[in-house]
């Protein structure tokens, strides 16, 4: 079986889909879904989700790529990671790839939700693009260790990611491993102990061969798991029992 770490299947594009969703799910042995918050102020979706499908967990967060929105505060972020089917924080995190100036408000965002998460005792789902020397400062000096987490749909070089795995981090890869031109994703995977790894599809996006270019959905998690699979030497079933026990570690999870 396979779990899907990250998605956002509260988006339109696949929200109004949820029963062929969770069909091909179960056709493609994916057990469980973790969708994932990109806006306090929709959270509210999520939890319509994971109140009404037992399979489904969801975290609370707003993504560092979006400027115009509300700004979570941490006693908000803590109320709704009271949610007994809400397992992490996040996404959070650093973007410096689309925006430009004076990203302070990305960064304060970023430590808010640390903060948060080690309140709430819940781990943390960080997003690094073009930023990872102050992601990894940051993650850092809020004591982000102490929380752990995952690094999402991971495209940095090896020496991030072993900065990571330094602060407690799990490493997750998305569709993009599956993606023929993307050999520094490739010797991450290669380098990352399977222990120590998750799998995502981040749906709606970033779909994998051979499904490249449509739209994205959790069933899919099981390409990546058969190229992670093909990296590491090992059988697909090997993936998805050793990233099943890594989701319910890195999650606190008991039981699934």
């Amino acid at each position: 079986m396979f779990i899907d770490s990250h998605c956002h299947i509260d988006f339109p594009e696949l929200m109004p889909q949820m029963p062929e969703i969770l069909a091909q799910m179960q056709a493609h042995k994916v057990s469980h879904a973790l969708a994932v918050s990109v806006d306090v102020s929709d959270w509210s979706r999520i939890q319509s989700l994971i109140e009404q499908y037992p399979n489904l967990y969801g975290s609370v967060g707003t993504h560092p790529d979006y400027p115009d929105v509300h700004e979570p505060s941490i006693e908000e972020l803590l109320e709704k990671a009271k949610h007994p089917k809400v397992i992490a924080i996040g996404e959070t995190g650093l973007d410096y790839f689309r925006l430009e100036g004076n990203l302070e408000w990305q960064r304060e965002r970023f430590r808010t939700h640390i903060r948060a998460a080690l309140r709430a005792q819940k781990p943390l789902i960080i997003h690094t693009r073009n930023a990872q020397d102050d992601t990894i400062r940051l993650m850092t000096e809020e004591n982000a260790r102490d929380i752990g987490g995952v690094m999402h749909c991971f495209t940095e070089a090896k020496d991030v990611a072993k900065r990571a795995l330094d602060l407690n981090f799990y490493i997750s890869f998305s569709g993009i491993v599956s993606f023929k031109n993307a050999k520094v994703v490739h010797e991450c995977a290669e380098y990352v102990p399977l222990e120590r790894i998750l799998i995502e599809t981040d749906a709606p996006y970033l779909a994998p061969v051979p499904h490249r270019g449509q739209t994205n959905q959790p069933a899919w998690v099981a390409h990546v798991a058969q190229r992670i699979a093909d990296i590491k030497g090992v059988s697909v079933e090997e993936v998805g029992r050793v990233t099943t026990e890594n989701f319910k570690s890195c999650f606190r999870l008991s039981a699934l």
